[in-house]
């Protein structure tokens, strides 16, 4: 008996001493993990920073090619190619005066210009105004260069040499080319660096430490790396088109979501820390306790954005794989760099302010401070407050009605003062508004001659032709023919009003009718009809990709909570604060900003993100309710879970608003109104539906918040 006692105390002895030999052994696999996870992400960024300044290589801004291949606009578009004489981008130089314009001295401005390196063909024009105010020409650009720099040459040598008392302004297609590249400038460095400065001063807040702020900026940028390196293959083999708006949402949802997911894992590991875990048990108990949160938050994100693929319109479905590639590699780098970076440095990653040991709280206690504070008042006011807060995010919604999304003109899509916006002003002063941008008509050839005046008598059209052979108009008396291409016409139909109008867009419908009737297999295109077909492609996909984003989202929560009733709450309280989001920025646009409406996307891009970014709040709230439900029930749950938890939501909610915000930097309205609507309806998401809304909600309903899992039976 004694021999068994003592060699059991022998043998529990050799246990623990072989315990204590190997955990340094441990430690130092660990340590090595860690290291080799730190390398590769080094690795990953010395990569993508440099693949960040060829993504221009790869990108296209032509709203041409991102319509469906069904469109009537693309395929009128793959028709005029085949009608073509050259490749040239055209330019409208308009040159206009106070007092009637010396015609020869213009003349022999356009005959000056023939010199241009970047020209692709002869000038055409200059042709007067009736009122002889102004003179226009076409100025035939190469396509093979940078558009923007031939714009660029044009405008200075139009200043050196137009007549002293006039003003020249280069538009058209290449000058609105021009200027929408160069508003897209500041996407490579401006945005990204103003989106970076911005989390790093709230993270040197939020943490009051020297050293962490840069570690987790550092995960968000080497999943940004990552995900630049994905993107630009996958835009180089042609598998998508990559725009400059798509490139620029990349970087801020990177930024913010790899850095919200950071903050959550962060909070546990400090937790952890306080708690008494060692450097590697601390990082193993964050990991643990942070993975299905952050994998259920980019789960739902990513798989919003994949139902984008399900657009017609392939700038819609573009951004689907590029922003989900984005959350894929945010996931991934705040699971491998950031718990490895923090496994290395430990507790001095905090320094000055260590995580204190933290007190024990008692079943009904609850931590003091602010989110303490605000728990006990959900807590003692639980319907009023989701009652009034409900009202109010109603109220908010009611100016969704007021949302102007049918697409705004093209000279508007920069903002601020351009000189294709001026010029198109001036040439629509004095000359027809839709001429350098004509819509054309593609028609059978034996119809194309009894149509021609039947089209000109239509309301809304300036002027019509037939195109010969030279691009110029068919005029039989001179012997210049029609040109026949596969039994088909061209006629080009220049519209009284400018192309990107509204009321050129209902020219369009009465043109596209009238054709249609004298030749069933016509097509008629041009960039009013691109403008139109976009609008009308968006509001389709609008009803078809939103239940999908829904139904998916609340497979996803119920899959996460093992419930039924919850994810339905979570998922009504997030479109209701869509819906408020929504209304007010209808308020602040029409109102405050005087903007004159919103691309038909914007409705479209700013419920995916804000559906699947808001739910992501709700997911790190509701997971750590069920914990907190599992052990103190549900009403002691949601105060616990509310109290802990609202310090980290809240600072990741004011980190994605801010790198959202930062996309008002670009002038851009559709990148403006993009992140006007992000960042105001995460605020209000994060402070008030994840603060009050969801907390006293699933107070008042209680236990069978959980139906039907067994959480939802327990008393």
């Amino acid at each position: 008996m004694e021999k068994h006692v003592s060699g059991s105390v022998k043998t529990d002895g050799t246990r623990r001493a072989g315990r204590a030999r190997k955990r340094p052994v441990s430690n130092k696999v660990r340590a090595l993990i860690a290291a080799v996870l730190v390398i590769v992400w080094l690795g990953v960024s010395g990569v993508g920073g440099p693949t960040f300044g060829k993504l221009g290589d790869v990108q296209t801004n032509d709203q041409a090619s991102f319509l469906p291949a069904s469109a009537e606009a693309t395929r009128a578009l793959e028709w005029q190619a085949k009608f073509r004489t050259s490749d040239a981008i055209p330019a409208v130089v308009v040159i206009a005066g106070d007092t009637k314009l010396d015609q020869q001295a213009i003349a022999k401005v356009a005959d000056s210009l023939n010199d241009l390196a970047d020209l692709d063909g002869q000038i055409t024009g200059p042709f007067p105004s009736e009122d002889g105010l102004a003179a226009q020409m076409l100025v035939p650009l190469s396509s093979t260069g940078e558009t923007g720099d031939a714009v660029d040459t044009l405008r200075t040598e139009l200043a050196d040499r137009i007549p002293e008392g006039t003003r020249a302004y280069v538009t058209g297609p290449a000058g609105f080319n021009a200027d929408l590249v160069e508003a897209f400038g500041g996407i490579d460095g401006v945005l990204l660096g103003v989106a970076l400065l911005a989390v790093l001063l709230i993270l040197l807040l939020v943490y009051r430490s020297f050293l962490l702020p840069f570690v987790v900026l550092f995960t968000s940028v080497a999943a940004l790396c990552a995900a630049i390196v994905a993107v630009y293959y996958m835009a180089k083999e042609g598998w998508i088109r990559l725009d400059g708006q798509s490139q620029g949402i990349l970087s801020i949802l990177v930024i913010g979501a790899a850095t919200d997911y950071s903050l959550l894992y962060v909070a546990r590991h400090r937790e952890a820390l306080a708690h008494g875990a060692d450097r590697w048990e601390a990082t193993t108990i964050a990991w643990k306790r942070s993975v299905e949160p952050i994998l259920a938050s980019g789960g739902t994100v990513t798989v919003g954005l994949l139902c984008l693929l399900f657009s017609d319109l392939n700038s819609n479905k573009a951004l689907g794989p590029i922003g989900a590639s984005g959350i894929v590699f945010s996931i991934i780098a705040a699971l491998t760099f950031l718990p490895a970076a923090l496994g290395l440095l430990g507790r001095s990653a905090y320094w000055p302010f260590m995580p204190k040991p933290a007190r024990p709280l008692g079943p009904e206690e609850l931590p003091d401070g602010l989110w303490g504070n605000i728990a006990k008042f959900v807590g003692r006011h639980p319907r009023p407050i989701w009652i009034i807060t409900a009202i109010l995010l109603v109220v908010g919604a009611l100016g969704v009605t007021q949302f102007k999304a049918s697409g705004v003109p093209q000279s508007e899509l920069v903002l601020g003062q351009t000189d294709s916006r001026d010029g198109q002003v001036v040439l629509g002063e004095h000359f027809p508004g839709g001429t350098g941008s004509p819509a054309f008509a593609i028609i059978d050839s034996d119809t194309a001659t009894d149509a021609l005046p039947k089209i000109e008598k239509l309301g809304g059209v300036a002027s019509a032709y037939i195109q010969a052979p030279d691009g110029g108009p068919a005029i039989a008396a001179a012997g210049r023919e029609p040109q026949v291409v596969e039994g088909k016409s061209l006629i080009s139909i220049t519209l009284d009003d400018a192309a990107d109008s509204d009321a050129a867009k209902a020219t369009l419908g009465e043109l596209r009718t009238a054709i249609h009737a004298m030749d069933p297999g016509s097509l008629v295109g041009g960039t009013t009809a691109t403008l139109s077909d976009t609008a009308t492609t968006a509001e389709a996909d609008l009803v078809k990709i939103i239940p999908l984003v829904l139904g998916a989202i609340l497979v996803i929560l119920m899959l996460l909570l093992r419930s039924v009733v919850a994810p339905l709450l979570l998922v009504a309280t997030t479109v209701l604060s869509y819906g408020t989001a929504m209304g007010v920025s209808a308020w602040v646009f029409n109102g405050i900003f005087k903007f004159p409406g919103a691309d038909p996307s914007v409705p479209l891009f700013g419920f995916v993100f804000l559906v699947a970014l808001g739910v992501d709040y709700n997911i790190f709230l509701m997971t750590r309710v069920r914990e907190e439900s599992l052990a103190h029930g549900t009403r002691a749950g949601v105060l616990r879970g509310l109290s802990v938890t609202g310090g980290v939501i809240t600072s990741a909610g004011v980190v994605l608003a801010a790198t959202f915000a930062a996309l008002g930097i670009i002038p851009i309205m559709f990148l403006v109104q993009l992140g006007f609507i992000v960042a105001f309806g995460v605020l209000l998401d994060t402070l008030v539906v994840r603060s009050f809304l969801v907390p006293a909600l699933v107070h008042d309903i209680g236990r069978h918040v959980w139906w039907p899992s067994k959480l939802g039976r327990r008393e």
